[in-house]
């Protein structure tokens, strides 16, 4: 049994497949442009947002605090490798999907051709980081050194925080919002009910026609 609570990294990972599913939908819709329906998407924004919050948390505040307690072990050294490169593999996309919208002469053909790549490379990595890294994360870090990194993931959301977080519980199982909600201030939460929430679902996330 996991000694450390991965409630947050399974309700992001949950949060991001989400967000593929949703942006396979927009480029697989025959009747619309979704290079237009993309573009205006303010899921789209948020997507980027909170997978580039995720990975940079990870990159600067995890992995090499990973790498300094796995100090000659080549096995676990060697996956740390393996999450790193398929960080670095999601970016590229992300920047061709972005200049794909902005590209008047790229056809709706290449948009979902990206977003299948995007899907394949994003989900794989969730994949592999669940399967192995997070047996490893909970086999090697205290729970000192994890709630060290649950505190630089919100640094690293930062001011983003009144949307990020309804976007990454917009969905989840009741226990587990109430698991992410539980380490934050009475008046935050509050904030979360009352305008965080409401706020979040008055943004128009992916609109069906632009």
């Amino acid at each position: 049994m996991s000694k450390l609570d991965m409630t947050s990294m399974y309700t992001f990972h949950d949060a991001l497949r989400r967000d593929l599913r949703h942006i396979a939908e927009v480029t697989a819709r025959p009747d619309d442009d979704p290079r237009r329906v993309l573009a205006t998407a303010a899921g789209w924004e948020l997507f980027k947002k909170a997978l580039h919050a995720h990975h940079t948390a990870e990159d600067e505040a995890l992995w090499p605090v990973m790498r300094e307690a796995l100090a000659g072990r080549p096995d676990g050294l060697a996956l740390l490798d393996a999450m790193e490169a398929e960080h670095a593999a999601v970016d590229p996309v992300i920047e061709a999907i972005d200049a794909a919208l902005a590209d008047r002469e790229s056809g709706p053909a290449r948009l979902g051709e990206l977003a299948d790549t995007l899907a394949t490379a994003l989900g794989g990595h969730l994949k592999h980081e669940e399967d192995e890294a997070l047996a490893l994360i909970d086999a090697t870090l205290s729970e000192a050194q994890w709630v060290e990194f649950g505190q630089a993931s919100g640094k690293y959301v930062g001011p983003d925080g009144p949307r990020v977080i309804p976007w990454m519980l917009d969905g989840a199982s009741e226990s587990a919002v109430a698991a992410m909600l539980a380490p934050l201030p009475e008046p935050v939460r509050a904030a979360y009910t009352n305008e965080w929430v409401p706020a979040y679902h008055a943004l128009d996330l992916w609109p069906a026609r632009a």
